[in-house]
């Protein structure tokens, strides 16, 4: 399909893009590698009369042990020794190596929610109806005119937010940082607290990230390609035999990756160990919802997220067996 008209910039300071951004009356998009905002230029949905590109910025490329560049891309992500474990394996997991030669981290947090009614042609969408994510008011999923139920699945994170990152967010008024876990809020059009005219820069981990275990599995039908129809990460600092410190989050089930914070930091002294890590995933699973915005049934996805769950946390033990 072709891509709708819109005016190219090219800034080579994230100052001179703020600017651009200023004189577009907020009829703009930012962009980095472009594979999920153009497949969605495509399909003529939300298109924007200006595209900002980002990648001459020299200072958000890079990554090291405890900063990532916004621009940094997944495949140079995958092939990085210096970062966690868990996100090399998260970013190996994204779409196709040609995909990941494309896309940057930046591109991967601020992934579009999806839809089965969202994601369609211009074509597919007028014979069925618009949702009020795209030209109509109502959202097809659960009939109604207040929320969109579209959603997030980016596959970055999900492990951020299970390591304690931050995000560094740059606006017309200076920078400000997000914890990665406040950072996700909303519904399937407002889905984070990024204000349309900031760029977020990079990423910060803290120093002892480094020693929590942590993992990553998704569940999709195809095994390039397909965004998640289900993830789960986790994390967890040992105290001996016991549990110091124990992070969950479960991802594309809602318009938000889900942490379940309150639940696991009851958690902390429990001792580590295959019955732990069955009751755990149980209890996570029974407590999640999934959404019905894919083709795998949400009861399969809920299952799923038990299964994921405790190979991961069966994983740290044999890690250390």
């Amino acid at each position: 399909m072709i891509l709708p008209p819109f005016e190219y910039h090219r800034p080579d300071s994230i100052e001179e893009a703020l600017e651009i951004a200023a004189g577009c009356s907020g009829d703009f998009d930012y962009i980095a590698g472009g594979s999920d905002l153009l497949q969605n230029y495509k399909n003529r949905l939300n298109p924007r009369g200006n595209l900002i590109s980002l990648t001459g910025i020299r200072e958000m490329h890079g990554a090291t042990e405890e900063r990532i560049g916004g621009l940094t891309l997944l495949a140079d992500l995958e092939r990085n020794r210096s970062v966690h474990p868990a996100l090399r394996t998260a970013a190996a997991l994204v779409a196709s190596p040609l995909v990941r030669q494309q896309a940057t981290v930046a591109g991967n947090l601020l992934v579009e929610t999806r839809c089965f009614y969202f994601n369609q042609s211009e074509f597919w969408r007028q014979s069925l109806g618009y949702c009020m994510k795209a030209e109509g008011d109502v959202c097809l999923v659960v009939p109604q005119k207040e929320r969109c139920y579209a959603t997030y699945s980016g596959d970055l994170a999900p492990v951020f937010m299970v390591l304690d990152a931050t995000y560094r967010l740059v606006g017309p008024g200076g920078h400000r940082d997000v914890k990665a876990r406040d950072f996700y809020v909303g519904d399937g059009i407002q889905c984070n607290v990024k204000k349309p005219e900031e760029i977020l820069t990079q990423v910060t981990l803290p120093a002892d990230s480094h020693s929590l275990q942590a993992d990553y599995k998704k569940l999709r039908v195809r095994d390039t390609l397909d965004y998640p129809m289900m993830s789960v990460a986790a994390s967890l600092r040992r105290n001996g035999d016991k549990v110091g410190e124990l992070h969950v989050v479960v991802n594309a089930v809602d318009t938000r990756p889900l942490p379940f914070e309150d639940y696991t930091t009851s958690l902390h002294g429990r001792r580590f160990d295959s019955d732990f890590a069955t009751e755990v995933s149980c209890e996570v699973r029974d407590r999640s919802r999934p959404v019905k915005t894919v083709l795998l049934s949400t009861a399969y996805r809920k299952k799923m997220i038990g299964v994921y769950l405790a190979r991961i946390l069966k994983g740290f033990i044999e890690a250390t067996a």
